[in-house]
C-alpha cells in the first residue's frame, strides 16, 4: 500500500508542475495578445499615449515664449474642443498640450496629474475640464487610467481615498500591473463594436448622466476637491483654470461650480452659458456638442482662455487674489443667450 502511494506522489507533482506551466503560457499569451491588440488596434490608446508623451516634454516657458498650458478632460473636451482651431487661435499666447480621455473625472485627474509633476512635467498652467457632474462622481475610470495615469502608490492612495474593498482594490492594481486585466473591458467593447454598429451611440443614450447634488450637500463635495486640486497645482508652481464645458441645461449647475471656485480662488471658465445653447447644439445624448456647438464653444474660449492664463500668472498674485467676486466669471454671459440666439 505505501509503495503505490508513494508511486503516485510524483506523478501527482508532475501533474501540477504541468498545469502551473499551462497556467503561465496562457497568461503570458493573454498579456502579449492584450498588449499587441492594445498597441495596435485601440484608437484611444493610440490617441492617450501619443498626448501623454507630448505632456511630459512640457516645462516652463521661456521669456517672450506663449505660457505652456495642459489641458485635460473627458469626452465633453473630446468631442466639444476643436483642438487644432484653439491651438491656431491661441498660438501666439499660449502653447497648449491637451490629454482627453473619455469617462474620466476628478479622482482620475487628481492623481493622473500628481503622476505627471512626479515625473518632471512643468506647466505653467493647469486647465481641468470634466464637467459638473463628472467632477462630483467618486470613481475613477477602470481601463487604461490604472495602466497609464497611476503607479502602485496612486492605486493604493485611490482606493483609500473611494473607500474600496478588498476586491475592488485588488482589481484596481491588477489592472495597473496587467495589460489583459486593464484592457479586458475594452477588448469586449472593441468586439461588440464590430458585431453591433453604432455600439458608442447606444451606450451613450442608456447611460443615465451622473446626479448632480444641490446647496450645501453640492458645496460639501465640490470645495474640498478644489482646494486639493489647487494646493497640488500650486505645490508644482501651476496655475489652475477650472473649465466648465456646457451641457444641456446645465445653468444652475454651471452656477453652483463657478461660485464655489471662486470661494476657494480658483479661476474659472465658462466660456458659453449653458442656457444660450438650445438642443439642436448638443448630440443626442444633451451631453456633448455636435459640430455647430463645438465651433461656437472653440470659439469662445479662444476669447475667454488666453485672458486667464496671462492674468495672475505668478503664485503671489494667484493667493492675492484667493476670494474674488463669484459674479464675475458669469458677469459676460448674459449677452451671449441673444448673441447666440441670433444665429439660430
Amino acid at each position: 500500500m505505501r509503495s503505490s502511494i508513494s508511486a503516485s506522489e510524483p506523478a501527482a507533482v508532475a501533474y501540477a508542475k504541468g498545469l502551473a506551466w499551462i497556467c503561465a503560457i496562457l497568461i503570458i499569451g493573454l498579456e502579449v495578445s492584450s498588449d499587441y491588440l492594445l498597441k495596435h488596434d485601440s484608437p484611444t490608446y493610440a490617441r492617450i499615449s501619443q498626448q501623454y508623451e507630448q505632456a511630459l516634454k512640457i516645462r516652463p516657458a521661456g521669456t517672450r515664449e506663449p505660457a505652456s498650458v495642459l489641458m485635460v478632460g473627458n469626452s465633453l473636451l473630446l468631442r466639444g474642443v476643436e483642438m487644432d482651431r484653439l491651438k491656431a487661435l491661441t498660438s501666439s499666447r499660449m502653447r497648449i498640450y491637451p490629454i482627453f480621455l473619455e469617462a474620466t473625472g476628478y479622482y482620475d485627474w487628481l492623481y493622473g496629474l500628481e503622476r505627471l509633476f512626479r515625473r518632471g512635467v512643468r506647466p505653467e498652467v493647469i486647465v481641468v475640464g470634466v464637467g459638473v457632474n463628472y467632477f462630483l462622481e467618486s470613481g475613477v475610470r477602470q481601463d487604461y487610467v490604472p495602466m497609464l495615469f497611476l503607479d502602485a502608490r496612486d492605486t493604493l492612495a485611490v482606493a483609500s481615498d473611494l473607500n474600496l474593498d478588498h476586491t475592488a482594490t485588488s482589481n484596481l492594481l491588477l489592472a495597473h500591473l496587467s495589460t489583459f486585466w486593464d484592457t479586458r473591458s475594452a477588448i469586449r467593447t472593441q468586439v461588440l463594436s464590430r458585431v453591433v454598429p453604432h455600439l458608442q451611440d447606444l451606450f451613450s443614450l442608456i447611460r443615465p448622466a451622473p446626479s448632480i447634488p444641490q446647496g450645501r450637500e453640492f458645496d460639501a463635495i465640490a470645495i474640498p476637491r478644489l482646494q486639493r486640486l489647487r494646493d497640488l497645482c500650486e505645490s508644482y508652481g501651476a496655475k489652475l483654470i477650472l473649465l466648465v464645458p456646457p451641457t444641456l441645461s446645465s445653468e444652475n449647475a454651471v452656477g453652483q461650480m463657478a461660485s464655489a471656485a471662486h470661494r476657494v480662488g480658483v479661476d474659472v471658465s465658462v466660456p458659453i452659458d449653458p442656457a444660450a445653447l438650445s438642443a439642436k447644439f448638443y448630440d443626442h445624448d444633451g451631453m456633448h456638442l455636435n459640430s455647430e456647438g463645438a465651433l461656437l464653444f472653440t470659439s469662445a474660449l479662444a476669447k475667454d482662455l488666453p485672458e486667464r492664463v496671462a492674468t495672475g500668472n505668478s503664485l503671489v498674485s494667484r493667493v492675492q487674489r484667493r476670494a474674488p467676486d463669484p459674479v464675475s466669471a458669469l458677469s459676460s454671459l448674459s449677452t451671449q443667450r441673444s448673441l447666440i440666439g441670433s444665429d439660430r
